[in-house]
């Protein structure tokens, strides 16, 4: 088991821009500078193509697909919130929130990843977006692969009853919590505000209200041996929980951030990740101010064996 991979699916994007339909519940979204849909559009492709460029000169794995133009898909360039692939070869998809967002769900990247990798079970979660229950993905869960566990905030995109479902298909040991912004409102993915590594977790712990919660949460974490890298408010608004630890062919590992995430860290929180990895910011700040995303969501990680 592992919980970091070297390859990694990317969707170039054709249409991206800001999405309205998640904008509802995602206070990380803007959309006010003013910038046209065509620039906007450009700026995100050539943030995107350089986070490739990085990735892949740092010997990461990187399987990019390109984006239908149509039907329009803004956010395609978030592919882990439809999408999970794991080591025992299962393939799972998911319920999404907005139904612009449902489009990105596409066979035909399955059946591509099925030519490099074993697909050897598939599960589909899809179906329950008819009784509006979601689950987005590793953007609702976060996987500690090694110690079988999902961690999970709640939220509207987020249902306590699918991770249950999830759980005993995968045998996976649930934690889950309540978290919510500076304003009171339920922060809308767990990876906006929580990232785990191999040995470390980076959590804005402030976000958590329930001391009982906060509890279990710490006393898990520091059972299976992760440091808590404590951020802010103010760090997770910019992105400093939206982090991904990935390795190369060679086992080098590095933590990929965006340059607006490493900015607000402090030097001690920099000392600390830096340990035992090595830290790549890539700026993404297109992508960022109008997806309300980061880099973590760019990227879905592809546990699959390989095919001899």
């Amino acid at each position: 088991m592992s919980t970091t991979t070297n390859s990694i699916l990317m969707i170039r994007p054709a249409n991206f821009g800001f999405n309205s339909q998640t904008a509802e519940n995602n206070a990380f979204q803007s959309d006010d500078k003013g910038e046209s849909a065509k620039d906007i559009s450009s700026k995100a492709i050539e943030e995107f193509d350089e986070m490739v460029k990085t990735l892949r000169s740092n010997g990461i794995n990187i399987i990019v697909v390109e984006d239908t133009p149509e039907p329009k898909k803004p956010d395609a360039i978030f592919p882990n919130n439809w999408i999970s692939l794991h080591m025992n070869g299962a393939v799972l998809t998911y319920p999404m929130f907005a139904p612009n967002r449902r489009f990105e769900r596409r066979e035909d990247i399955i059946d591509r990843l099925g030519e490099t990798f074993k697909v050897e079970r598939r599960y589909t979660f899809e179906h329950y977006e008819e009784e509006d229950m979601f689950l987005e993905g590793t953007g609702s869960m976060l996987f500690d692969r090694d110690n079988k566990i999902v961690y999970a905030c709640l939220s509207e995109r987020t249902d306590a009853r699918l991770i249950d479902k999830f759980c005993v298909l995968v045998e996976y040991q649930r934690i889950v919590f309540h978290s919510i912004d500076r304003n009171g409102i339920p922060i809308y993915h767990t990876n906006v505000m929580m990232a785990i590594g191999e040995d470390f977790t980076v959590i804005c712990m402030e976000s958590i209200k329930s001391p009982e919660e906060t509890k279990e949460l710490k006393h898990v974490l520091e059972q299976t041996g992760k440091e808590i890298i404590d951020i802010s408010y103010d760090q997770m608004e910019a992105f400093a929980g939206n982090m991904l630890q990935v390795r190369n062919d060679t086992g080098q590992t590095f933590l990929v951030m965006s340059q607006t995430a490493y900015d607000s860290l402090n030097e001690n929180q920099i000392t600390s990740l830096s340990a035992n990895t090595q830290l790549l910011p890539i700026d993404i700040s297109t992508i960022e101010y109008y997806g309300g995303g980061s880099v973590r969501c760019m990227m879905a990680e592809v546990f699959l064996p390989k095919k001899k």
